[in-house]
C-alpha cells in the first residue's frame, strides 16, 4: 500500500544554463532532461517525479528565461510565465553572482503577481569561496521575501536534502498524481528524440543545434528484446546538414553512437539506431512546424 499522502507540485525556475535540469535529473536520481553547456537546451516544460517518504514531487523543469527571437523562443518563454501560476511553490535557480539580472528580475516580478510561495536555491556554490555568497544571500533577501534561501551544488548534489525538506511545507493533503515507480511523464519516443538533440548540442558548435529538431519516425520492439529505432534531424539550413553529416558522415556516426549509448541504459536493452538529416528551413518561425516536432505554439 502506498505510503504517499502528500504532493507538491514545483516549478523549478530561471534564466538559461544556471543548473535547472540538472537539479530536476539529481532530486528524481535519474536523467529525465538533457543537459549541456549550451543556453536553451530545455525547449519544453520536463515532469520529473520523486516520491520520498509521505510526499510525491512533481518537478516541472522550464526552458530558461531569455529574449526570444522566434517563434520557438515566444513558446518557451510562455511556458516558463505559465507555469509559474499554478503550482504550489516556485524554486527560483540562480549561480552565486551578485547581480540580479533582467531574467531574476522578471520572474521575481511574475512571482509577487501570482503571490507565489517561492524558495531560491543558489546553485553552482562549489565554484566560489563561501564568503563570496553571503553577498548573494543579502542581495535577493533584499529584492524578495523567499520563503527559504537555501545555497545547492545540483552537480554534486549538495543542500538537496534542505531544498526538499523547505519544498515539503507547501505539499497538500491528498492522492498521488503519479505511480511510485514513474520518474517521468515523457513517452519514451520523447525521451529518445531529446537524448539525440542532447548530443548534437554537446557535439556541434555555435548556431547549428540551435536550429535543429528531432522526429521519431519508427520504434519496432522484436521479439529477442531488440529495439530498432529512426529518427530524422531537422536543420535550418542546406549548410548545417553538412557540419552534422560530417566529414564522410563521422559526425553524425558521433551522434548516433553517444546517442544509442544513453538509450540503452534508459530502456535497458539493445539499440539499433539509424539517424537521417533534413532541411525544414525557418522551421523555428513556422506555426505548422513547431506543432509538428511537439512545440504547441497556442
Amino acid at each position: 500500500m502506498s505510503k504517499i499522502t502528500k504532493t507538491a507540485v514545483v516549478s523549478v525556475v530561471g534564466r538559461p544554463n544556471v543548473g535547472k535540469s540538472t537539479l530536476t535529473n539529481k532530486l528524481v536520481g535519474q536523467k529525465v532532461a538533457i543537459v549541456s553547456n549550451k543556453p536553451q537546451t530545455t525547449r519544453t516544460r520536463i515532469t520529473g517525479v520523486l516520491s520520498r517518504g509521505e510526499t510525491q514531487y512533481v518537478l516541472l523543469d522550464t526552458p530558461g528565461l531569455h529574449k526570444p527571437r522566434s517563434r520557438l523562443g515566444d513558446y518557451m518563454c510562455k511556458i516558463v510565465t505559465d507555469t509559474v501560476s499554478e503550482v504550489d511553490v516556485a524554486v527560483l535557480v540562480v549561480e552565486p553572482v551578485a547581480h540580479i539580472g533582467p531574467a531574476e528580475e522578471s520572474l521575481i516580478a511574475q512571482i509577487e503577481q501570482h503571490h507565489m510561495p517561492s524558495i531560491l536555491a543558489i546553485n553552482k556554490i562549489d565554484t566560489l569561496p563561501k564568503e563570496e555568497l553571503l553577498a548573494v544571500i543579502a542581495l535577493y533577501a533584499q529584492a524578495h521575501t523567499f520563503e527559504a534561501i537555501i545555497p545547492i551544488s545540483a552537480r554534486k548534489g549538495e543542500g538537496l536534502d534542505e531544498l526538499l525538506d523547505e519544498i515539503d511545507r507547501f505539499a497538500i493533503e491528498g492522492p498521488q498524481l503519479f505511480p511510485e515507480d514513474m520518474v517521468s511523464d515523457q513517452p519514451e519516443r520523447q525521451l529518445a528524440a531529446e537524448i539525440i538533440r542532447e548530443k548534437m548540442l554537446r557535439l556541434l558548435e555555435r548556431e547549428v543545434p540551435h536550429g535543429t529538431a528531432v522526429g521519431i519516425e519508427r520504434w519496432n520492439e522484436r521479439e529477442d528484446g531488440l529495439i530498432e529505432i529512426s529518427a530524422n534531424i531537422y536543420c535550418e539550413k542546406a549548410s548545417h546538414k553538412g557540419i552534422i553529416i560530417g566529414k564522410q558522415g563521422a559526425m553524425l556516426k558521433e551522434i548516433g553512437k553517444q546517442a544509442r549509448a544513453d538509450m540503452e541504459r534508459m530502456l535497458d536493452t539493445k539499440v539499433f539506431l539509424e539517424l537521417w538529416v533534413k532541411v525544414k528551413e525557418g522551421w523555428r518561425n513556422n506555426q505548422y512546424q513547431m506543432r509538428n516536432f511537439g512545440y504547441e505554439d497556442s
